[in-house]
């Protein structure tokens, strides 16, 4: 069964065709890799995926249901979008990682966010690190465990290892593959050609729809 699904979908800005006629599934536990030129309409996808933006032409189901008829809250919660350049707030990485608790009003789980940090190579009192003294990769990695505190259904990466040094690249690497592997549907735009190359299911974006 499909978990997402985009029919005959369209984006337009004014008179700016973005993307016209894009329509392919997703299975659950699918990871799906978008591939293309820049400026193809990639990330747009994801932020419509996302309910982050709206089509102007087509509709995206979610478990067969459109996604403009379901509560957004809970909504993206299910379907989590993780940005190519994160988006921290606050004061510190704590500051970060207590707002997923804070907004389902539920306890924060301190050992929990310990697990994370170590599964993305930062210590415990990595918590107590201001967030304007983190390097990019290290917010890239706050930010994706910020996604991950509580599980998706579906994972929307938008070129989240852009700019990564090897090492945090590979750190990232093997926290999603542990996500997929726990039954997180995957759906990533990348321009990194080892992730292309690597990838078992691609789809490419083009100006008139996609080339599977």
């Amino acid at each position: 069964m499909a978990i997402i699904e985009l029919q005959q979908v369209g984006y337009r800005v004014k008179d700016k065709q973005i993307l016209q006629k894009i329509s392919f599934s997703v299975e659950k536990n699918d990871f799906l890799t978008l591939v293309g030129p820049s400026g193809i309409g990639k990330s747009t996808i994801l932020k419509l995926a996302a309910n982050l933006i709206s089509p102007t032409e087509g509709k995206i189901l979610y478990l067969k249901q459109n996604i403009t008829q379901l509560d957004p809250i809970k909504y993206r919660r299910a379907v989590s979008y993780c940005f190519q350049q994160p988006a921290l707030f606050g004061k510190t990485v704590k500051d970060n990682l207590i707002f997923p608790y804070q907004i389902r009003k539920k306890p924060v789980n301190q050992s929990h966010l310990t697990d994370l940090l170590e599964q993305v190579d930062l210590p415990a009192n990595f918590l107590n690190k201001e967030i304007t003294a983190l390097s990019g990769g290290e917010k890239q990695r706050v930010a994706l465990i910020r996604n991950l505190i509580f599980l998706p259904k579906v994972l929307l990466l938008d070129e989240v290892t852009t700019g990564l040094d090897e090492q945090s690249k590979c750190i990232v690497h093997q926290l999603i593959k542990a996500i997929y592997e726990q039954g997180v549907t995957i759906i990533q735009v990348t321009h990194d050609q080892s992730e292309i190359n690597s990838a078992t299911n691609i789809i490419q974006i083009q100006k008139d729809g996609i080339k599977k």
